[in-house]
């Protein structure tokens, strides 16, 4: 999650955004935080994915394999 400073940060530009307009540079500013704010959030979004285990009425493992793969990939050591 981003620090509570640049999230204010993101809303405050969007704010000046929609009523006076930003300069160049508070748009690259604007720009990289939401790019990094998307970054954290895809993050965050595919480790809390990885923890799902879909399963059937019967009990049976019905986990998506691209899933499957993606948790896989995870736990494969970095060499």
């Amino acid at each position: 999650m981003l620090p509570k400073e640049k999230l204010e940060r993101i809303n405050e530009l969007s704010r000046l955004s929609k009523t006076d307009g930003l300069s160049q540079e508070q748009q690259n500013e604007q720009k990289a935080l939401r790019k990094e704010y998307l970054a954290t959030f895809r993050k965050a979004f595919t480790n809390q994915l990885h923890s799902v285990k879909v399963v059937d009425d019967e009990g049976s493992d019905v986990t998506p394999q691209k899933l499957k793969d993606s948790k896989a990939q995870k736990r494969k050591p970095l060499h």
